[in-house]
């Protein structure tokens, strides 16, 4: 094997949060350019690995009309991006799982080569995005690529309460892997986010 190849992949894409800050709507289903967020995601995934899970804790069946399982969290109290890692590693059939928000229409459409590559070369458990802004550091965690058998790790971490995914981490071998364009990465928080990008698409 020279590379770490697409079929080898499942996307896990997260639509489970509250989304306080767009007023409780589901993220994954706003409307950007009348086509859902997850939309947006799902087609960027498409040219980069085979299978996709999506992970969602309500409005089921708008999010199974796209085609691909959908996956609650295994507990229903909203713990964070880490319940939705879970059940992905859980789920996926693959040696890999890549994950990602459902709420950064834009991200790199390189995001797969870069992660996998990184991983590949250097024979770490995980690796995550990161750009420069202003001179600055900064770590985009929830775009990462795992090896399956992290999963085990990841149980005992939140089977002892901890939630924090820089703190998971640091207890896995793990390299950041740098993206040059920092605007790939905006999410979508709030309705005067959602009119920035509708804005920056035209």
């Amino acid at each position: 094997m020279e590379k770490i190849e697409p079929r080898e992949i499942t996307a896990l894409i997260l639509c489970g949060g509250k989304a306080q800050r767009m007023g409780g709507h589901d993220k994954g289903l706003i409307l950007l350019r009348n086509k859902a967020l997850v939309t947006w995601v799902i087609d960027r995934c498409k040219n980069q690995v085979d299978y996709i899970i999506l992970n969602a804790n309500r409005h089921i069946e708008d999010y199974s009309q796209y085609g691909w399982p959908t996956i609650c969290d295994l507990t229903q109290d909203y713990s964070g991006p880490l319940a939705g890692f879970q059940v992905g590693l859980i789920n996926a059939t693959t040696q890999y799982v890549l994950v990602m928000p459902c709420d950064t229409p834009l991200f790199p459409s390189n995001l797969v080569e870069k992660l996998a590559g990184a991983m590949f070369q250097s024979q770490v458990d995980c690796t995550y995005a990161m750009t420069i802004e202003n001179g600055v550091e900064q770590a985009h965690p929830v775009f990462c690529l795992l090896k399956k058998s992290t999963l085990e790790s990841l149980n005992h971490f939140l089977d002892g309460g901890q939630r924090k995914i820089d703190r998971w981490f640091a207890s896995l071998s793990h390299q950041k892997v740098l993206f040059d364009d920092p605007t790939a990465f905006h999410n979508i928080n709030t309705p005067e986010e959602l009119l920035q990008v509708e804005q920056g698409l035209s």
